[in-house]
Order: C-alpha cells, then structure tokens, then sequence
C-alpha cells in the first residue's frame, strides 16, 4: 500500500502480485495491474495480453469490525470511570486509572475505540499503510479505531520502533486509535521514557547509522495500574481492614518507575474503586457505548469547527485563544501551582480537558464547574 500511495504521487502504474492487488488497491488514485506471473506482466507488456487495471478496492468492512470493540453498557457501576471515559474520548485526552484489581480498569480501557468518533477514509489508509509495513496482511477494522496492547515485558524497540531495517512499534500501530499499557510500573522505566517525545509530537524519529525514519504515532494513551505493589491500597473489603501490607520503601519503588515528567503528559489521573454492594447485580446497565458515540463525535465536530483539532492537540498558543478565562478562574489555576505543585503543563492540561467539559455540555464558554471537574480528574501528582 505504501508503495501505491508512492506511484499515484508520480503519476506511475503499480504492477503487483494479484494476491497483493487487493491492498495496493485501496489508494483510489493509483493504476493497479495485478499479475499472475511474470509471463503474465510480458505478455501485457508486449501488448499480447494486456491486464485489466484492478478494480478501486473500498475498505472491504468486515460485519465483525464495526462493532469489535466491547459496549459500555457491560461496565457496571464506576459512573466517575465512565464520565472520565467519555471525556477522554471527546477530547482525545490521555487516561490513567488507578485501583485495585478486578475493579475494571482493563474493562474500561477496552471500550475506548467504540466511543471514538470513525475514522475517516484518509485517517483509515494512514492506518493499514503502516500495518502493510509490519504485517504479513493489513489488517483492516475500518471505520473503528486501532486498539494496540503490549505486553509489559515489551522492549524499547517494540514499543516505539526501530531495527537495523527501521520499521514501526506498536505506538505507530496505535496510530490514530488507542495505546493500552496495563500494569504501567510493570514495565522497566526506560521503556515508559521513550514515550515522552511522541506524546508530544505525534509522531517518532529513529536513527540508524545507514536510515533515518520518522513514523506516525499520534496515539491516545491509556494506561491502569494498581495504587500500590499489593494493588489493594483503599481497599478495605477485608472487614473493614486494610488489606495493604506495603512498605513505604516499597511504595516508593514502585511509584518510582513512573518519572513525573511522563505523569505530567498523562491529562486525567481516575481512580477505579471496588463496587459497593449490590452494584455488580442488582445496578441496572448504563448507556451503551453507541449512545455515548454520538455526544463525543458532536463534541468533536465542535472542536474542528472551532479550532480544526481535538483540544488534546491544542497548543498552548492556541490554548491562549480559545480558552477565555475569567480573572477568577486565573486564581484557580496560580492557586493550584502554588499549593498543589501542579507544574504548568498540568494546568494547561486540565484547561484543555475543561474544554472538553463545556463542548459536552454544548456550551460556549467556559464555566467554573467545568474547570472543578476537570481538576477533580488529576489526582496523582498532586502534593498535599
């Protein structure tokens, strides 16, 4: 596919194998000619037998791959869980949930694709593009998002790219859809640094002696993690005791290997604590993930309208001029650096997923109450 995409930027005819003609194909302004064999490709050459041009090969939608992601309905309970969900899906924000286990964190995380607006066609070649690269077949689940979920034994190299022959790692794989890292202090700390720079930019730059590359990775982040080594730190389901048996050394351990810098890249920190009682059975379901689309893809279309990005991509020159805020909502944010130790790029952070807040409200201009939800979705690097 890349290499259609290639040929239709210099006006070129693509001769392929007919088991590839399919994928190359799907780039609508390349002259596809799919071959048997090489006898085949003289033979049209010579004129003796000429090959018919491939016919435009649509995003062949398989009846399982526009609904692959699990419905929220199934999550029972967790309500400040499935609100965070929704505004990171509007916004495209960055989500971390923490809790003990079982809670349903990875459950939540695997529901994100089906909230997310469909990709479109250009977003959707972009997508098989790079798995045509690292992949045998693309693998298509167009119009629904990429749902990328390595292991946490992943090397550095996995996860972002590289090689002798520089190909793409799973946050390029991720590309335009969703990265899920569970167990985040599990993996080592240099391999959780690497991500720093695409979160960022959107993208990762690999050097080689021979090759120098630059992948797209313009992915959303969700991570879960357990509070504490033991995971149940909270949780007191053990008649009313404490089930926690960490040492502060241990604890410190294990916060450590995740470095403030890359928290401060992550938008929303959310607690997911175990259900009450009678929660699990007797709560009747909650919206399902096709309602909750249509509020995120009308957020979202706010958003493009407004300032042609999701806020998650606002930069802070643009943060300035979309984000009117009030001189008491400046106070809110100088007080919350000043005795929170929030860092600036937290604040701008918890502005953008404030915006997120009004657009789903469909308001127009940017109220207290949106600002106190969007703090009340950062907790860990917070300083009492």
């Amino acid at each position: 596919l890349p290499a259609a995409l290639a040929c239709a930027k210099v006006g070129r005819s693509l001769c392929c194998p007919a088991l590839n003609a399919a994928e190359a194909a799907l780039s609508d302004e390349t002259e596809v000619l799919a071959g048997n064999s090489l006898l085949h490709v003289c033979a049209h050459l010579t004129g003796v037998q000429e090959i018919p041009p491939q016919q435009r090969s649509l995003f062949n939608i398989n009846p399982f791959a526009t609904n692959i992601s699990p419905d929220l309905a199934d999550v029972r309970g967790q309500l400040q869980a499935r609100r965070a969900l929704e505004i990171a899906a509007a916004g495209r924000h960055h989500l971390l949930l923490y809790g003990p286990p079982g809670t349903g964190k990875s459950m939540l995380a695997s529901r994100l694709p089906g909230l997310l607006p469909p990709m479109s066609k250009e977003a959707a070649v972009e997508v098989a593009s790079i798995q045509s690269i690292i992949r045998h077949h693309t693998l298509c689940t167009y119009p629904e998002r990429p749902f990328s979920s390595p292991h946490h034994t992943a090397s550095a190299v996995s996860l972002v790219g590289g090689g002798s022959n520089p190909k793409p790692g799973e946050i390029s794989l991720a590309h335009h859809g969703v990265l899920f890292l569970d167990e985040l202090p599990e993996f080592q700390r240099s391999v959780l640094e690497v991500l720093r720079e695409p979160l960022e930019s959107g993208s990762i730059r690999i050097s080689r002696a021979n090759a120098q590359v630059e992948f797209p990775a313009q992915f959303q982040l969700v991570a879960a993690m357990n509070p504490r080594p033991c995971g149940y730190y909270g949780d007191s389901s053990n008649k009313g005791e404490s089930r926690c048996q960490c040492s502060s050394e241990q604890v410190r351990r294990y916060r450590a290997k995740i470095s403030g810098p890359l928290l401060d890249r992550i938008d929303m920190h959310v607690p997911v604590l175990p259900l009450r009682q009678g929660d699990l059975f007797n709560q009747a379901p909650g919206e399902d993930s096709r309602t909750v689309q249509q509020r995120v893809i009308h957020a979202h279309q706010t958003q493009i309208e407004r300032q042609q990005c999701n806020n998650a991509q606002l930069s802070n020159a643009d943060l300035l001029n979309v984000c009117n805020l009030s001189n008491k909502q400046q106070d809110i944010l100088e007080n919350a650096m000043l005795h929170m130790g929030f860092s600036a790029r937290a604040l701008h952070r918890i502005e953008k997923v404030a915006l997120t807040i009004m657009d789903l409200d469909g308001q127009s201009c940017l109220q207290d109450k949106h600002l106190m939800e969007a703090f009340s979705y950062r907790n860990l690097d917070r300083q009492p």
